[in-house]
């Protein structure tokens, strides 16, 4: 399964430096690739781009 960034994104780009596997990018909002994305499963804490996001329900499970 893989995370995915909504409409909600304000492209702050906090959650980019963030990803561990280099799966987000910036298109228009920010965009997740779901072939890259593992939702962080081997990182403590789980998904590292829902920590940092400053917007409640901005990136969810796809």
């Amino acid at each position: 399964m893989a995370m995915k960034i909504t409409d909600e994104c304000t492209a702050c780009g906090l959650c980019l430096p963030e990803c561990p596997n280099n799966a987000i990018s910036e298109d228009d909002i920010y965009v997740i690739d779901p072939d890259l994305c593992d939702e962080c499963e081997n990182v403590e804490g789980g998904s590292q781009c829902v920590e940092i996001c400053p917007i409640d329900d901005c990136i969810i499970k796809a």
